[in-house]
């Protein structure tokens, strides 16, 4: 079996090494991949945005599959593209990946259905989201409506922030045109918690929870990330907390986009904060989440290409798809000076590393055979281990056998969940 997958970051290597293990995905291709995965599949250099082009390769090479991981391609209908070919895709079409692309969507189906989120307004008018910020209770989250790039979220701790909010997304356009609709809603308190779903729209099967680290510095200091690290499972997320999240988010989430007629077949992940008031949602995206799916699918027992098969056929509900009851860690080497300017181009070496732990890589290419870096999140080093502990003190252990000029990583991965555990 041919496969294709679509993206070329960190995510998508830990897909496409948890797809290899399956000896019937016999050839896997990368849309574009990046320098740091060839040997794990072939690499294209076809853009994840390039619709046609992904079409054009999927005939040329006859393939069988595709798995479409990026927010951006699977919002412009890459999956509705291939699947009009004939070609079997894992992700959701165009109508009901809209539940990530558009904030305003997502918030709307939330309060039809009753389903727990912050409260919010909506807003297309930028003098009338002015007027509500100079009133409403402070601090409060600003968010541009459309995608942009995991970063047009605002906390803003004081009206002025809000104010300048509002005017950098509607006004200066800093997220283009996902701003020009800005959704404000209260400021929610509690644990943050990742849940990766699988679903083919009938069935629906929680991944491991995860737990992110989205700031660039110790001490949850500094800028926000597209992640810095993960730890999985949340030692946050109990199982009472679950049969809630099952109850009230999940399950109705799914019957709702059914009624809307945007049955959601993929990766539906519920982005979650655990408030005193009970578990509210914080965020959908349409597809699997980065790094969390770098400590996820390493504790994937089942076949992730027989779950890739069921989804799009309709069938989850029969196969087995089982988690391993260890802990796992994911440790992010970034380009010292990101999330803002960094220096591209220094040469990845990866000594011997221990059989517990991987790298997927994120940002490089490859230039007269040697890998270098190409991008602010570079790589992920992710160890497997029976305690949360030994997963952390292994990652980083791992990270001592990276090395690239300019490395830089945070140091406190995992011990807000660690000091959970021991509690």
């Amino acid at each position: 079996m041919k496969v294709m997958v679509i993206g070329g970051g960190g995510r998508e290597h830990a897909i496409i090494k948890s797809l290899k293990k399956n000896p019937k995905a016999s050839e896997i291709f990368a849309l574009p991949g990046n320098g740091g995965m060839e040997e794990d599949c072939t690499i294209t250099g076809i853009g994840a945005m390039d619709l046609e082009e992904h079409l054009k390769f999927a005939k040329e090479n006859d393939i069988d599959f595709a798995v479409v991981a990026p927010d951006d391609p699977l919002a412009k209908g890459a999956v509705d593209n291939l699947e009009k070919a004939g070609i079997k895709c894992f992700g959701p079409n165009q109508k009901a990946a809209i539940i990530e692309a558009s904030k305003a969507f997502s918030k709307d189906l939330m309060k039809k259905y009753n389903i727990p989120t912050a409260q919010f307004e909506t807003f297309t008018e930028m003098k009338d989201a002015l007027a509500y910020v100079e009133e409403c209770k402070i601090p409060i989250v600003v968010k541009a409506d459309g995608l942009a790039l995991g970063k047009g979220v605002i906390i803003a701790q004081t009206r002025e922030e809000a104010k300048d909010a509002v005017l950098s997304m509607m006004q200066d356009k800093k997220f283009g045109e996902s701003g020009s609709t800005v959704v404000v809603e209260e400021f929610l308190e509690g644990p943050e918690v990742s849940v990766l779903s699988f679903t083919d729209g009938k069935t629906l099967v929680p991944m491991v929870s995860s737990q992110d680290h989205k700031r660039a510095l110790d001490g949850d200091q500094g800028l926000n990330t597209g992640g810095m690290g993960t730890v999985a499972p949340n030692p946050y997320y109990t199982e009472d907390i679950a049969k809630r999240c099952m109850e009230e988010i999940f399950i109705p989430t799914i019957e709702a986009m059914n009624k809307e007629g945007r049955t959601f077949k993929g990766c539906l992940y519920f982005g979650l904060m655990l408030t005193k008031d009970g578990p509210k949602v914080i965020e959908y995206n349409c597809r699997f989440g980065d790094p969390e799916t770098q400590v996820v699918l390493p504790l994937l027992e089942s076949d992730l290409m027989e779950i890739f098969e069921a989804v799009a056929d309709e069938r989850l509900g029969e196969v087995e798809v089982k988690f391993s009851d260890k802990n796992a860690c994911c440790v992010v080497m970034a380009s010292n000076g990101y999330p803002q300017s960094y220096e591209k181009g220094f040469e990845i070496k990866i000594d011997k590393l221990k059989d517990n732990t991987q790298v997927f890589v994120a940002g490089a290419k490859l230039v007269d055979g040697k890998v270098l870096t190409n991008g602010g999140r570079v790589l992920g080093v992710t160890a497997v281990s029976s305690s949360l502990e030994q997963a952390i003190e292994d990652a980083y252990e791992g990270v001592k056998h990276v090395h690239f000029d300019n490395a830089f990583f945070r140091k406190d991965i995992g011990q807000r969940a660690l000091k959970v555990e021991r509690r």
